[in-house]
């Protein structure tokens, strides 16, 4: 069973329940945001993405 959610949503639900339940601050919260998208504008791009895609399809059971 695969189920399809816009990725904002699930990182909009990770942050809060990081701040919520963890005591991370918003301001940390923001700045690794704001790495992330500084991270997806270089040379190591490609690899994370790679990763995630792994990530994803072993979480949804497909094995390529």
């Amino acid at each position: 069973m695969s189920v399809t959610l816009p990725l904002v949503f699930v990182l909009g639900v990770i942050a809060w329940a990081a701040i919520k339940f963890m005591g991370i601050r918003l301001w940390v919260a923001v700045v690794i945001a704001l790495f992330g998208f500084y991270l997806a504008h270089t040379f190591l791009a490609p690899a994370v993405e790679s990763g995630a895609r792994t990530g994803v399809h072993i979480f949804n059971g497909q094995h390529t």
